[in-house]
C-alpha cells in the first residue's frame, strides 16, 4: 500500500482455518494507518445438516441428534478463531461471524461488499504458482468481490520455476511442420 491508498478506510479480513494468520499479518503490514478492521468468519451449515440427515436415515428420529452438537462445536470453534485473530491483530476490530445454510462464498462477497479492501489467503495447492493455489470458494470470492482484493500466500510463495510449461499450440502457418494448403492449378 502506498500514500495514495488513503481511500482505504475499511479493511475486511476473511478469517479461515489454516490461513487466517497470513491474512491478519498482511493487514498489519500493508493496510494504511487509520484503517478500521473487520474480521469475517463464515461457516457453512451443511455439515450439521448432513449429520442430521444421516442420523435420521440410519436410526430414525429417536435419540440425540448429532447435528445439533456439531453445530454447537462449529460455533464455538468459529468464536475461538475470531478471538485468536483479534489477539494477533492487536488493534480494535469488529468481529462478524456468519453461519450460512447456503454457499459460504456468496456470503463472504455480500458481507464484504461495503469494504474498501478484502484480504484473502490462498487455500489451494501451495507447492506451485498458478490457479490451483486457490480453492473453489476462494476463487469465487476473488472473482466476484465488489471491492479490491489483496490475495496473500499463507506461507512463502513457491518459486517461479513451479509454473508449469505452456500448453502445446497447434502448428501455425509459419511452422515448417504445419500441413501446407494445396496449391491451386
Amino acid at each position: 500500500m502506498t500514500e495514495s491508498d488513503s481511500t482505504v478506510r475499511s479493511v475486511y479480513i476473511w478469517v479461515c482455518e489454516g490461513t487466517w494468520r497470513a491474512s491478519v499479518d498482511a493487514a498489519l503490514n500493508l493496510a494504511p494507518a487509520g484503517a478500521s478492521f473487520t474480521l469475517l468468519h463464515v461457516s457453512s451449515g451443511e455439515a450439521p445438516e448432513a449429520a442430521r440427515g444421516a442420523y435420521a436415515g440410519l436410526l430414525g428420529r429417536a435419540g440425540h441428534d448429532p447435528g445439533n452438537r456439531l453445530a454447537e462445536l462449529a460455533e464455538a470453534s468459529a468464536g475461538e478463531l475470531l478471538e485468536a485473530a483479534a489477539r494477533r491483530l492487536g488493534r480494535a476490530c469488529e468481529k462478524i461471524e456468519i453461519q450460512t445454510q447456503g454457499h459460504a462464498e456468496r456470503t463472504v462477497v455480500s458481507a464484504s461488499a461495503q469494504a474498501d479492501l478484502l484480504i484473502v489467503a490462498r487455500d489451494g495447492d501451495q507447492a506451485r504458482l498458478g490457479p490451483k493455489s486457490l480453492g473453489k470458494t476462494t476463487r469465487f470470492v476473488v472473482d466476484h468481490a465488489a471491492c479490491p482484493v489483496l490475495l496473500v500466500w499463507p506461507r512463502a510463495a513457491p518459486g517461479v520455476s513451479s509454473i508449469p510449461p505452456p500448453p502445446p499450440h497447434p502448428p501455425g502457418p509459419q511452422d515448417p511442420q504445419a500441413p501446407q494448403a494445396p496449391q491451386a492449378p
